[in-house]
C-alpha cells in the first residue's frame, strides 16, 4: 500500500503538524523562533547584501555630562557611567570626546517579515504580516538568550543593513505589511532608531509593534509610549533574586513598564519563557498571574513558552508539556483570560477563546491562523468584546 501523502486531502494542516508535537519539524514548520540557534539569522544576512560591521555613530540626546568629558547614559537603569573613549556594558552607547553616541542606528542586523503570530501579538490584526527590525547589543544579559549571536555582541561583529528610518518605512509600504515589530534584539538599546521609526511608520497608517524587555527608563518610555500601538513585554519571572542572577536586571523596572502601557491604553500581551527547576515554581507564576489580573486587568495575554537548551543554560531540559498546561490551568484560576502555551504546535493553549461563552473565536496552528470568529472584536458566538487591535 502506498505511504500517503502529508499533503493529501485527508490531511488537515492541524492533523499534520499535531503529528509532530514536540518533534523539531513540526516546531520549525510553525516558525517558531528558539527552534533553531540565531546563527542563522547572521548567515542569511552576509548573503543579502548586509555589511560586516557596518555602524553609523550618532549623537544621542539621552546622556548627561557629569564634567571632566564623563556622561551618563540616561536611556536604561543601568545609568553607564562612561570616560571619554569608553562604551557601555550594552555595546551600543559610547563616550567620544566627552559626547554620548548611540551605535545602534540606521544598522538593524535583522529585518525581516514574518505573519504577527511570531512576536508573538496574538489579539493584533490576526493573519497579518509585520515587518520586523533588530540591532546589535543589549541592556540585558539572560542567561537563556534565543539570539545571543546578535544581542550579546558589538555591532561591528555582525552583519548589519545600511537602512534609515525613511528606508525602513519604505520597505514597509511596499511589502504591504500592516505593521512595524521592534523584535528580536531588544529595542531600547536601538531607542533613536526606533523612535524615528515609529514615528514615520504612524505617520504612515502602520501600527507600531514592540516585544521588548521592559527594561527602560520612565522619561523614554513616556516620550515612546505615544506612537506604540501594542507592546509584548518579557515578565521573565516574578522574582527579584531571578532577575538579579539570570536576567541581570531589576524586577520592579519591568513591572513599571507594564503599568505604564496599560495607563497609556498601549494593548499589552506578556511573555513568560518557563525554565525548568529555575522559574517553574507554580506558588510563584500564581503570585504573577495574580498582579496581572489586579494590576493591569484580567484581559491581558500571557504565552508561557517552551525553553529549549541553549546559550547559557544548554545543560538544562526543555520545558514538559505538562509544566506549560500547569502554568495555563494556574494562570485561569488566577482570573486572567487569555492564556496561551506557545511554542508547542497544535495545542489546545494556541487558540483563542470567548471568556464570557467559552467558544473558540480564533483557531491556530503555530502561526497559522486557521479560522476567525469575530466581528469587529466581538464574538460572533455571544457577542462579548474581546480585547485586541483587530482593525
Amino acid at each position: 500500500m502506498p505511504e500517503k501523502n502529508v499533503f493529501d486531502s485527508g490531511w488537515s494542516r492541524r492533523a499534520f503538524l499535531r503529528a509532530g508535537v514536540g518533534g523539531i519539524g513540526a516546531l520549525c514548520l510553525a516558525g517558531l523562533s528558539g527552534c533553531a540557534q540565531r546563527s542563522t539569522l547572521q548567515q542569511a544576512a552576509a548573503t543579502e547584501g548586509a555589511q560586516m560591521g557596518f555602524v553609523n555613530p550618532v549623537p544621542s540626546p539621552w546622556f548627561r555630562e557629569l564634567g571632566n568629558s564623563r556622561i551618563r547614559c540616561e536611556l536604561c537603569p543601568n545609568e553607564c557611567e562612561l570616560a571619554e573613549g569608553q562604551r557601555s556594558p550594552c555595546r551600543v552607547r559610547e563616550n567620544r570626546g566627552g559626547v554620548g553616541y548611540t551605535l545602534a542606528y540606521g544598522n538593524p542586523a535583522l529585518i525581516q517579515e514574518d505573519p504577527v503570530e511570531r512576536k508573538p501579538f496574538f489579539h493584533v490584526l490576526p493573519g497579518s504580516r509585520a515587518l520586523s527590525i533588530a540591532t546589535a547589543g543589549c541592556n540585558l544579559a539572560c542567561k537563556f538568550c534565543e539570539v545571543w549571536d546578535m544581542a550579546q555582541v558589538a555591532p561591528e561583529n555582525v552583519h548589519a543593513y545600511d537602512m534609515p528610518p525613511e528606508a525602513v518605512v519604505a520597505h514597509a509600504l511596499a511589502t504591504r505589511v500592516r505593521s512595524i515589530s521592534y523584535a528580536f534584539g531588544e529595542p531600547v538599546i536601538f531607542y533613536e532608531y526606533m523612535a524615528e521609526v515609529a514615528k514615520l511608520a504612524k505617520e504612515a497608517g502602520l501600527l507600531n509593534l514592540i516585544h521588548t524587555a521592559g527594561y527602560i527608563q520612565p522619561e523614554p518610555l513616556q516620550q515612546l509610549s505615544g506612537t506604540l500601538d501594542a507592546a509584548n513585554v518579557d515578565l521573565k519571572s516574578f522574582d527579584p533574586t531571578f532577575y538579579r542572577e539570570v536576567v541581570g536586571g531589576e524586577l520592579e523596572t519591568v513591572l513599571q513598564t507594564l503599568k505604564w502601557f496599560a495607563d497609556e491604553g498601549v494593548h499589552i500581551e506578556i511573555t513568560n519563557i518557563v525554565i525548568p527547576t529555575l522559574n517553574d515554581d507554580m506558588d510563584k507564576l500564581g503570585e504573577m498571574c495574580a498582579w496581572i489580573a489586579n494590576e493591569l486587568g484580567p484581559h491581558v495575554p500571557i504565552h508561557f513558552a517552551r525553553f529549549y537548551p541553549l546559550y547559557r543554560l544548554a545543560d538544562l531540559p526543555r520545558t514538559p508539556v505538562a509544566t506549560l498546561d500547569e502554568a495555563r490551568e494556574t494562570a485561569l484560576a488566577a482570573g486572567l483570560q487569555f492564556v496561551y502555551v506557545a511554542r508547542v504546535t497544535g495545542h489546545e493553549g494556541e487558540n483563542t477563546f470567548c471568556p464570557n461563552c467559552g467558544e473558540m473565536v480564533i483557531d491556530r496552528v503555530g502561526f497559522v491562523i486557521q479560522e476567525v470568529k469575530l466581528e469587529h472584536g466581538a464574538c460572533q458566538f455571544c457577542g462579548a468584546e474581546i480585547s485586541g487591535r483587530w482593525e
